[in-house]
């Protein structure tokens, strides 16, 4: 049986005067292809989880893709700030995917309406070049509701933009793995080669075009 998450860490986090809690998570480190996602979603002491489908919030890897998307616009709808950053492949490529995926969560913390004055991150590190006091949980995603929360919106997010891209390189099936590498994935890289949206510097990609001499 799925454990249900609760406010207890964000109102502990009140409770000590912090009034802005932001939940950060990202999507999309581990594909060849496309962006990576971050999104922040920032509560205050009047949330609550008073709506039936908030209490259905756990971490978007155990959620059905059709659960997500209803989440995502029940969290959008409830939350005092949702916001989301994006970096893409090139940038993927030129600084890491640690180091972009930290960039994504800055970007959306700062296109956030609401200054959140508390981060919870999910992960083992903190996110450098962040003066707010902030906290990095292992496997907060599926123990933190806030952060839960963002890996659905960060998750939705990234899938919308696969499947955008999708239209764009029909050859590949975006939609259907999203960039991941799946069997289907390498049969298509292999079949056409990386397209402009492939992370250069991932294995089964660096090793194609080391093989093709590009």
């Amino acid at each position: 049986m799925k454990t249900l998450l609760n406010l207890d860490k964000e109102k502990e986090l009140m409770a000590q005067g912090y009034k802005f809690i932001a939940g950060v998570d990202e999507a999309g480190r581990g594909p060849l292809a496309g962006p990576v996602v971050a999104a922040c979603v920032i509560i205050d002491e009047n949330f609550n989880l008073d709506d039936d489908d908030l209490k259905l919030i756990n971490d978007s890897k155990k959620l059905t893709a059709k659960m997500r998307e209803k989440l995502f616009h029940t969290i959008k709808i409830k939350a005092l700030a949702v916001e989301i950053g994006v970096c893409s492949h090139e940038v993927i490529d030129d600084i890491n995917i640690l180091q972009a995926s930290f960039l994504a969560m800055r970007k959306a913390l700062e296109k956030a309406k609401v200054k959140p004055d508390f981060i919870l991150t999910d992960g083992k590190f903190k996110i450098p070049k962040i003066i707010t006091s902030q906290e990095a949980i292992i496997g907060g995603d599926a123990k933190i509701f806030t952060i839960a929360a963002a890996s659905i919106i960060a998750k939705v997010s990234r899938d919308y933009l696969m499947q955008e891209l999708d239209k764009k390189y029909p050859e590949y099936l975006f939609a259907q793995h999203k960039g991941y590498g799946t069997k289907l994935h390498l049969d298509k890289l292999i079949e056409h080669g990386p397209c402009p949206i492939h992370r250069r510097s991932f294995a089964p990609v660096k090793n194609l075009l080391t093989k093709k001499g590009a």
